[in-house]
């Protein structure tokens, strides 16, 4: 499933976390360009995301020893002790990748050339913006999963504990990414754009302890078409 998400805001405080604020006095100018950094993302950025559901063929070992979790229908395979208790009793998994775009790129690339303090504030922006398109896609696979009667734990991307980054190239594949929303990837196994995100989330036939509670504070709470209905992800 591709989709486009209308993502109307971002949030400033999360701009300030990824700039690494802890309580510094800021000037009127920085306040006024951290402003325009967010519009300007906002404007330039092109949210994407493409998800399928792949149901779980089995588990197992591979000859190294290494846990494995098979997806059936693609050459897919979750590895890693990480995968393995995070998909422990699933039946199906969401795998997916967002990107925010090349306009995005391209405003990173203009920055490090012309404003290396414009480029920080951008570049934090971006992240937020990036963080954003992952909760409405992931919202997809949570709505999904609903009306399969499944239940969903949470994205986990690439590179997260012992998940290997070499499950990039497989799963953008799987995924057909590069023609859906022309992501790459570098020798170094990084997209391109950079502002882009890949992540499986589990499907389970029963609630999961990592679900969140209550949708007060959910990520994907502004993107949920289940909550409309008067029912929950939760039942």
């Amino acid at each position: 499933m591709v989709e486009s998400y209308d993502i109307g805001s971002i949030d400033r405080s999360e701009v300030l976390r990824y700039m690494g604020y802890a309580g510094q006095s800021m000037t009127a100018e920085l306040e006024g360009r951290i402003d325009g950094c967010m519009k300007r993302c906002l404007s330039v950025g092109g949210p994407r995301g493409v998800w399928r559901i792949f149901d779980v063929e089995g588990t197992g070992t591979k000859e190294d020893g290494t846990p494995c979790v098979r997806l059936a229908g693609t050459s897919l395979e979750l590895l890693g002790t990480s995968m393995q208790k995070h998909m422990e009793g699933a039946v199906a998994v969401g795998v997916m990748a967002v990107t925010v775009g090349m306009g995005v790129e391209r405003e990173l690339r203009r920055l490090s050339l012309t404003d290396r303090v414009g480029q920080v504030v951008f570049d934090a922006a971006a992240t937020t913006l990036v963080e954003r398109t992952a909760d409405a896609c992931e919202a997809s696979i949570v709505a999904a999963g609903h009306e399969r009667g499944l239940f969903a734990n949470f994205r986990f991307s690439p590179g997260y504990g012992d998940m290997p980054m070499a499950t990039q190239p497989v799963l953008l594949q799987a995924l057909d990414a590069q023609r859906q929303l022309g992501i790459t990837l570098t020798d170094t196994l990084l997209m391109v754009p950079t502002k882009s995100v890949t992540a499986v989330v589990g499907l389970f036939e029963t609630i999961q302890p990592s679900t969140h509670a209550s949708c007060a504070g959910c990520p994907c709470f502004d993107f949920c078409t289940i909550r409309p209905t008067g029912h929950t992800c939760r039942g």
